[in-house]
């Protein structure tokens, strides 16, 4: 099934989206198609929203270092083929 979506932000917002888009190789169609590929993945927003204290906090507020350890504990991890284009790398150069 094929649908007709009418997408016009118009001004900036377009203008700006649509050369962060032709630098990544996308136009707004196939962008805007993403998305929605991914919310019916996800059956989900592919992205977190921001809470209210995210957007009264300034985005240069300092952190203290001490809160920040650990904060990534759990959350950073290395795919268990992580070396594979390596190892793809190093029988093409034999």
């Amino acid at each position: 099934m094929t649908a007709t979506i009418n997408i016009s932000p118009g001004g900036e917002l377009e203008a700006r989206a649509q050369s962060v888009l032709a630098d990544m190789g996308l136009d707004l169609p196939t962008a805007v198609n993403i998305f929605l590929t991914q919310v019916v993945e996800k059956e989900t927003l592919p992205f977190a929203l921001p809470s209210e204290t995210d957007v009264e906090e300034p985005a240069t507020k300092k952190i203290p270092l001490s809160e920040l350890r650990g904060c990534f504990k759990g959350k950073i991890w290395m795919a268990d083929d992580f070396d594979a284009p390596l190892e793809e790398m190093r029988e093409y150069m034999e």
